[in-house]
């Protein structure tokens, strides 16, 4: 694997990365909430890169991972602005962006700010998901406890119980992509799996219909769960990436 290397983060934290060279256009891998650059999609992007001689940057976000700073204390702008910063910083040229989960939203984000994105692909993408997920489904104590106490601690399917702050939603309202055009003048591939648990394919297909753009593609996966990571998913997500890519 790429060997990790570090830089300032436009928050003041360090923020950790692994860049692989090539030729042609950086793939980039943004990982999902809670989620890291060690994953197993982000990991094995990373080689099928490496050996179509492709340059692949992953990454971590503040309070993710390797990087500085504390996971509670960020939210999708945070995030989003040091997703930002290490490709200016160490891919500046074009890119693919390759979204998972949260990373898909951060994905769409970018689209908008970054000058030479190349392709899109959204792997179980989540856009709006702090409003039309956690808002939505809070009942009217939740609601109450995250704007008065300043969060709420909810259980998780995969490991500990989290905290979901009030910073968390109240920033996310400024950075929704489903409530604004999104153009998107480049090949897109949206990858879900049908028995994904956290993201519904209302959401993949709301995404596919709100994309303003000639190329736009949605692959449902029966079977699939919100991990994505089986070696049939895995071939998929390469597949999609070598389709943007031509």
């Amino acid at each position: 694997m790429a060997e990790i290397a570090f830089m300032d983060g436009p928050g003041g934290t360090l923020l950790g990365y692994a860049y692989t060279p090539g030729e042609g256009p950086c793939v980039v891998f943004l990982s999902g909430y809670r989620s890291d650059m060690e994953g197993t999609k982000a990991v094995h992007l990373e080689a099928w890169a490496k050996a179509q001689k492709r340059p692949f940057l992953r990454l971590d976000y503040s309070g993710h991972g390797v990087s500085g700073g504390v996971f509670e204390e960020g939210c999708i702008g945070d995030w989003a602005a040091d997703a930002e910063a290490v490709i200016r910083a160490v891919a500046p040229g074009p890119v693919v962006l390759v979204g998972s989960s949260m990373g898909g939203w951060i994905g769409c984000i970018l689209a908008r700010r970054l000058p030479e994105v190349v392709g899109y692909v959204g792997i179980a993408a989540a856009p709006d998901f702090t409003e039309d997920g956690f808002w939505a489904g809070f009942d009217e104590a939740q609601r109450r406890t995250v704007m008065e106490e300043g969060g709420v601690e909810l259980p998780s399917a995969y490991e500990d119980p989290y905290i979901v702050t009030r910073k968390l939603i109240e920033d996310g309202r400024a950075h929704l992509v489903l409530r604004q055009p999104l153009t998107m003048n480049w090949p897109v591939r949206l990858l879900q799996g049908t028995k994904d648990e956290a993201v519904t394919r209302e959401t993949a297909l709301a995404l596919l219909d709100h994309i303003e753009g000639d190329d736009v593609r949605l692959t449902l996966v029966k079977g699939a769960d919100h991990r994505f990571s089986s070696d049939e998913c895995l071939a998929l997500i390469e597949q999609a990436i070598a389709e943007v890519l031509r």
